[in-house]
């Protein structure tokens, strides 16, 4: 009796290991194809629409045409590209509006709008804060541990590439420091306002304890040439 209660319990456990590694291939394989084809999607609607002819700098789907100036987003929308070399050569990322879970499961890099709304490139002065997931759901973030003070960082829109230079990393923080994205970011080591890129992620790997930050400041605008010529940091040697 207590044999067969054993081989009972026994074929109970493996069962469950076959149910939990299921979820797990579920968490880190099958949402990563999800996200990488919804992304990709989107990639190719928003540089079809810069392409189009006549489109003019408010050529983004979804985005407010603004009059004079650059177009106004709202979440969802999709504002270009993040490139960054040090997470792997050709690597780039969608930026969309939102930090909601709906926005980053979509495989991007969202744009803060709380508990600080980030400022926008073009923006005078500002934080233009991202957060992307470092596991599942495209796990886009998975490699910022690997960008350092010095390497670049580029965000593509369709007019300008803005290039910025990684000043500081902050390896772990708690979830609920939201002073990592305030507009002169805490422990950044910035004193006063100016053109910052903050990025975000959870850490350690596979899970969502802490959170890490890269810090950087604007070093240079370029603009989009008529073949979108990459600036020099995204050029392989």
């Amino acid at each position: 009796m207590a044999l067969a209660a054993l081989g009972v319990f026994g074929e109970l456990l493996i069962t469950l290991g076959l149910v939990l590694g299921l979820f797990v291939t579920y968490s880190l394989w099958w949402t990563n194809v999800q996200a990488d084809r919804s992304a990709s999607a989107a990639s190719d609607r928003l540089r079809d629409a810069w392409a189009s002819p006549g489109g003019g700098s408010s050529a983004t789907p979804g985005a407010t045409p603004s009059p004079g100036g650059p177009p106004r987003f709202a979440a969802g929308d999709d504002v270009g590209f993040l490139h960054v070399p040090a997470m792997g050569d050709g690597y780039q990322v969608l930026i969309r509006m939102g930090t909601s879970t709906e926005v980053l499961d979509e495989g991007v890099a969202g744009v803060y709008e709380q508990p600080y709304k980030a400022a926008m490139p073009w923006d005078p002065s500002g934080n233009f804060a991202l957060a992307a997931h470092r596991d599942g759901h495209g796990a886009k973030f998975h490699d910022l541990d690997a960008v350092h003070k010095g390497d670049s960082i580029v965000v593509e829109t369709k007019d300008k590439w803005y290039v910025y230079k990684v000043d500081s990393t902050l390896s772990e923080t708690s979830k609920y420091d939201t002073g990592i994205v305030a507009p002169v970011p805490a422990r950044s080591g910035y004193a006063a306002p100016g053109r910052y890129i903050t990025l975000t992620t959870c850490t350690p790997v596979y899970t969502s304890r802490y959170r890490m930050a890269v810090w950087g400041s604007l070093v240079r605008v370029d603009d989009v040439d008529a073949k979108r010529t990459p600036p020099p940091e995204l050029r392989h040697s």
